[in-house]
């Protein structure tokens, strides 16, 4: 039974505390939050302590930590766990700044402990379909993958404030799934974007609207598009075409029911948001991180697949701010 202390009691801390719980190999016994309260009570609900992140990091009856709590905290806690000899997994991205991602990694290295980063997309049923299917040759070589992510509605011009922008905070997920899925990093980016949907978000200095080119060094492209509003749901799709064929996963749907009539044919709209689209691919992440503890095998995804999706993240911001195609060398944006 691995005993996990979860960092973050917050909406995705939430999620999380549900995967732990739901894990016969695994125990929630600690939690931890800035607000006090918040932990308090995600505590009781399963039957865990509230202790502080010191607290949690200096037991050594806690095996592992699930970071979950703000972004700009993720880096120094991740160096604190795995001084202290933890398991980790810690939530997207390492952090907003590459140049402290990349310190992190160095501690993490000289420590020698490994670290997973939570890009839960990787787990969802049916992205993972695809990637076997791709894995085992069924449509030849991946030529060309597009991949649609649109958000229902803006969050607010506050939050927007403190992600970072859209690149790293929303399609960062888009640009891991694009080098996992083709197994590499791209090696130039080209991104286009505006602010359409909400003005503030354009005042704030971000975007909400955006197409983003993945150009791989063998040819292979990757087209990302993102928006903040797509008013009839999480619209979540993926499509690979290759030398023998084309790969496409759909989105999940609200129900399975089709109605048709004389008057045409009409289905459910795709799953609200993130929380109830992701949901399974949440306690798969979790079920194979304690796998790779138990096993002693390598993390599904590594604090460098967390580095390689930052820079890229970077590189579309710079390629959006100064109109041009950004090269990636040696793992930064030039």
């Amino acid at each position: 039974m691995i005993k996990v202390g979860l960092l973050g009691a917050g909406r995705i801390g939430k999620v999380h505390a549900r995967s732990i719980a739901a894990d016969r190999r695994s125990q929630l016994v600690a939690v931890s939050d800035i607000d006090a309260q918040a932990a308090r009570e995600l505590a009781s609900t399963h039957g865990a302590r509230p202790l502080s992140s010191q607290e949690i990091m200096a037991d050594p009856g806690i095996d592992a930590v699930l970071i979950a709590t703000s972004t700009d905290t993720h880096a120094a806690l991740i160096e604190a766990a795995v001084r202290a000899g933890k398991a980790v997994l810690c939530e997207k991205p390492v952090d907003l700044n590459l140049e402290r991602a990349l310190a992190c990694q160095a501690v993490v290295a000289k420590v020698g402990r490994p670290v997973m980063i939570g890009f839960n997309r990787r787990f969802d049923p049916n992205f993972a379909a695809l990637k076997r299917a791709f894995d085992a040759g069924e449509i030849g070589k991946g030529e060309l993958l597009s991949i649609t992510s649109f958000d229902p509605a803006p969050p607010p011009v506050g939050y927007v404030k403190l992600s970072g922008g859209l690149f790293r905070d929303m399609a960062i997920h888009d640009f891991d799934m694009a080098c996992w899925i083709f197994g590499a990093a791209p090696a130039s980016v080209t991104a286009i974007g505006s602010s359409i949907v909400d003005p503030a978000i354009g005042a704030a200095g971000d975007l909400d609207t955006a197409v983003i080119t993945l150009h791989f060094a063998d040819g292979r492209m990757a087209v990302v598009k993102n928006s903040r509003r797509a008013v009839y749901g999480y619209d979540q799709r993926i499509e690979l075409l290759g030398s023998d064929g084309l790969l496409s996963a759909g989105n999940v749907l609200e129900h399975t029911v089709t109605r048709i009539t004389t008057a045409g044919a009409q289905a459910a709209k795709p799953e609200y948001f993130f929380l109830e689209r992701y949901m399974k691919a949440y306690a798969a992440e979790w079920s194979a991180f304690v796998d790779a503890v138990q096993s002693g095998s390598d993390y599904p995804v590594t604090l460098q697949d967390g580095v390689h999706a930052l820079a890229v993240a970077d590189a579309a911001t710079l390629s959006w701010q100064e109109g041009r195609t950004v090269k990636l060398i040696g793992g930064r944006p030039a």
